[in-house]
């Protein structure tokens, strides 16, 4: 499986980019925010890919960070959703959108996704709920929502508790530091607990 690609882009257009690895062109459809990153032909990028192989098909989906990668793995586990609406999914919003459309199931954000339908938005919800967690205990303001649920998440794969996850995050009172920062402070109060 190609996990990452490290490269510069040879062509692109509206919906894939050919990125050039060791002299090697790997054709990769690319979530919203990695396209708009793109500026020019040669501009080197780093991509974190999902390698989709079926039968006859062989195809690469690319995103900006791990962690859009691994919701983007968490949506095709969904009956019914496979990376082609996955991808649509990330076209019209970011991940801290579809988090939130997730947890405040949020039928109707889903439903703009071409081909989705309402069942399967409903699936979407029911089925991902659980494994992307609730920020309801959160005491999230809109200058620190994305940052905290993105701590909450890298909290999760980590192995820790919703609950813990949460208790860390609100023992952090400077709201100005980076999700970086913010994880080390976290991992250093689970470690007194």
């Amino acid at each position: 499986m190609i996990g990452s690609l490290k490269g510069q882009i040879a062509y692109y257009n509206s919906s894939y980019a050919l990125v050039e690895v060791g002299g090697v062109g790997y054709k990769v459809t690319l979530a919203k925010d990695v396209l708009s990153n793109i500026t020019k032909i040669g501009q080197n990028v780093q991509i974190f890919t999902f390698t989709y192989v079926r039968e006859d098909i062989l195809d690469l989906y690319g995103f900006q960070t791990p962690d859009d990668l691994g919701l983007f793995e968490k949506l095709i586990t969904v009956s019914g959703i496979g990376p082609k609406t996955a991808m649509g999914i990330f076209s019209i919003g970011s991940r801290t959108d579809i988090l939130e459309a997730i947890l405040k199931a949020d039928v109707d954000f889903f439903e703009k996704v071409p081909r989705l339908g309402r069942k399967n938005a409903q699936k979407i919800i029911i089925e991902l709920k659980n494994k992307v967690g609730s920020t309801k205990d959160l005491d999230l303001s809109e200058t620190d929502r994305e940052k905290n649920i993105e701590l909450l998440q890298a909290l999760k794969t980590f192995g820790f508790t919703q609950k813990e996850s949460i208790e860390a995050i609100k023992s952090i009172k400077d709201t100005d530091l980076t999700v970086s920062d913010k994880i080390k402070l976290a991992l250093k109060y689970m470690g007194k607990q």
